[in-house]
């Protein structure tokens, strides 16, 4: 009755302006479409003596939406929550992270929407969730979010700018709004670009470098781009001694617990992604070649340009040459940078040299790739696995980052071991695993022994349309570029 005699006192006012949503009463209900209603008239309202139930936006508390978790491309319909950053009754604000979801091919963070309170969460953590259900219940102020005449009850469908609001594991991504538009432009998640700005802020040259990799295009340097010349002999960083103590495996100091019960676990993440592509493997004919590199001359020429690479800020290894040698050695032998389709009928030799590097992390084994090396400089090589290694010792890798991949290196040596029989990447049609490098005595061209810096190399390529013939020169330009790296000058563009 408080609310009715509130309501009626309100017709005394003259061109009062009162917003009413909705009357609702237990018998003879009746419904304003109208937003608004001046100088009212008492006919307008009828009112009945029994209970009734006033609702105006003066006293609603808010809409609720259900954000539902969008395509996060790739064909993935399902992902695993693995960690919340809000709960029930936290506030947020558009691009504020709510939670870390892992599908079988990323970890991905998703951001918020809308500025409001959370209400709901849809799932715990490792609970399945999929694509195109609620994730979580946002209430929105009335006042900023969908008209009252709209049924606020779903998400609209993934657009360009859900994508820049989806970052791979991590805080809010600090752009300009200029920046985030070129990006939603081109199709770009900002979550897969490294800024240079201040605070790690992506900057527009950022997003033009990006697009310039993904698209094989060479743009001109930026006016801020600056190559820190080296330093002088004396104060350069020391190398290490080369004779360095044999590494002694030391063995992961994990807790042991006997529990006396079989325990049953369903297959998710990255071991899902490695169920699909080694089933999709076994269809393939694999043929195996394998041989020995002498890396002597490459590991002198390392330890001289170590230093440089240390004082623009970039770990130099063996993998960037392994890498952009193999890049010059597809450009001679394309059907090995090829796809097969699934009818066996078509085979697409591929423009980029997108290749692959295995790497072994907690989460299992992953295969991110370097885009267009035919186009990078052995440093670009380089910087690249650099960022790419921390984001997969962090978990953070992209979709992008895991897909499109032509061509595979999987440096097994690493861990240890001398040959392996890699298998292909579909739809790739060749693979190689690099094996560790040893100091074994060997004769040179007059019959005297000398020490040499050997690795072994196991190369694995589909056999319906790779020959043996084909994948053996290919592994003889590959071995004359490594083993004389200055040959490698004649080829680079």
């Amino acid at each position: 009755m408080a609310a009715v005699t509130a309501l009626r006192s309100s017709y005394r006012t003259a061109g009062r302006l009162v917003c009413i949503h909705r009357v609702r009463s237990s018998s003879g209900i009746r419904f304003i479409k109208s937003k608004y209603v001046c100088v009212f008239d008492k006919s307008a309202l009828k009112f009945s003596h029994q209970q009734r139930l006033f609702r105006t936006s003066a006293v609603s508390c808010g809409q609720i939406v259900q954000f539902k978790l969008s395509d996060i491309g790739e064909g993935i319909t399902e992902v695993t929550v693995k960690e919340w950053y809000i709960k029930e009754g936290d506030s947020v604000s558009q691009f504020d992270s709510i939670c870390e979801v892992q599908s079988d091919k990323a970890s991905v963070t998703i951001t918020s929407r809308y500025d409001g309170i959370i209400r709901k969460l849809h799932y715990n953590v490792d609970d399945i969730a999929f694509v195109g259900k609620p994730l979580v219940d946002i209430e929105i102020d009335a006042s900023k979010g969908v008209s009252p005449e709209e049924d606020v009850v779903e998400t609209p469908p993934m657009s360009h700018e859900e994508h820049t609001h989806q970052e791979i594991k991590g805080h809010k991504t600090l752009a300009t709004p200029a920046v985030r538009r070129l990006a939603m432009e081109n199709n770009i998640k900002l979550s897969e670009v490294v800024g240079t700005g201040k605070d790690n802020r992506i900057l527009k040259e950022d997003i033009l470098n990006y697009l310039a990799k993904q698209t094989g295009a060479i743009l001109p340097p930026s006016p801020k781009a600056e190559i820190i010349p080296p330093l002088p002999k004396s104060e350069t960083v020391p190398a290490a001694p080369k004779d360095r103590a044999r590494k002694i495996p030391v063995p992961v100091s994990r807790p042991i617990v006997f529990s006396g019960k079989d325990k049953t676990e369903p297959v998710t993440g990255f071991h899902k992604a490695m169920v699909k592509t080694m089933s999709a493997a076994l269809k393939i004919p694999h043929f195996g070649y394998c041989d020995e590199i002498d890396l002597t001359q490459l590991v002198q020429l390392r330890e001289e340009l170590k230093p440089l690479a240390q004082v623009r800020g970039v770990k130099l290894s063996f993998m960037p040459f392994f890498i952009k040698a193999a890049s010059l050695g597809l450009l001679q032998y394309p059907i090995l940078n090829a796809s097969l389709d699934e009818s066996c009928q078509n085979v697409t030799y591929k423009a980029s040299h997108n290749i692959g590097v295995a790497m072994d992390t907690e989460q299992g084994l992953i295969v991110p790739n370097v885009k267009n090396v035919q186009v990078c400089s052995v440093f670009e090589i380089a910087s690249e696995l650099n960022r790419l290694q921390s984001l997969g010792s962090a978990g953070q890798l992209g979709t992008n980052d895991l897909t499109g991949g032509t061509f595979t290196l999987s440096n097994i040596g690493t861990i240890g071991g001398t040959y392996a029989k890699p298998v292909i990447l579909p739809p790739e049609v060749a693979i190689g695993a690099l094996g560790k490098i040893q100091v074994l005595p060997r004769f040179n061209g007059k019959g005297e022994v000398f020490k040499a810096q050997i690795m072994n190399v196991s190369w694995s390529a589909d056999h319906r349309i790779i020959d043996g013939a084909t994948m053996a020169r290919f592994s003889n330009l590959w071995k004359s570029y490594l083993e004389n790296p200055a040959s490698m000058l004649l080829d680079l563009k």
